[in-house]
């Protein structure tokens, strides 16, 4: 994959810009932010602002990243193991690179919709806490994680559809 991907481009401008955001925001939130919440939405667990921002930024980086990175080291390898619908065409020599390309891409597109989703946790932090006593929205934290795993599905079943329905013919 010597050519640019814009795929991994997107990525970077939106991890730089989820890192710009929830920096910046973090700056609107209290000396000591209420940072855990009980089902009902009560505030249960504090951190200082800046240990708060510290892990919020560690926890939006790493995952993405393990998401975009591993998947590119591990399937450089020409021994690397692929489990895919229809093994015998997609990892045939003439196509294999190819299908790492495919592979790498939709993890990396994974990776963007994870970086949304922990910056919109993020945001219902930051709105929490603007509250008196700081309360969190369980309603829409719920809708929220249930359009992220609504995408994560619907992305894993054009992961493996592309992998059944694609050939050369079409």
């Amino acid at each position: 994959m010597s050519e640019r991907d814009p795929t991994l481009s997107g990525f970077m401008v939106l991890l730089a810009g989820a890192l710009v955001f929830t920096w910046q925001t973090g700056n609107m939130l209290p000396a000591v932010v209420a940072s855990h919440f009980d089902r009902a939405g009560v505030a249960t667990g504090y951190l200082p602002r800046a240990v708060y921002r510290g892990a919020m930024i560690v926890m939006l980086v790493l995952p993405a990243l393990l998401v975009v990175v591993l998947p590119r080291l591990s399937l450089k390898r020409p021994d690397a193991r692929i489990n895919v619908p229809n093994r015998e065409y997609w990892l045939a020599p003439e196509r294999r690179a190819q299908t790492v390309a495919i592979i790498v891409q939709r993890c990396t597109q994974f990776g963007m919709l994870l970086i949304l989703f922990l910056c919109y946790a993020h945001w219902l932090v930051v709105h929490a806490n603007r509250e008196q006593p700081p309360t969190l929205s369980s309603s829409w934290l719920l809708g929220g994680l249930v359009v992220f795993l609504g995408l994560t599905a619907r992305w894993a079943a054009a992961c493996i559809g592309y992998f059944r329905t694609h050939s050369d013919d079409e």
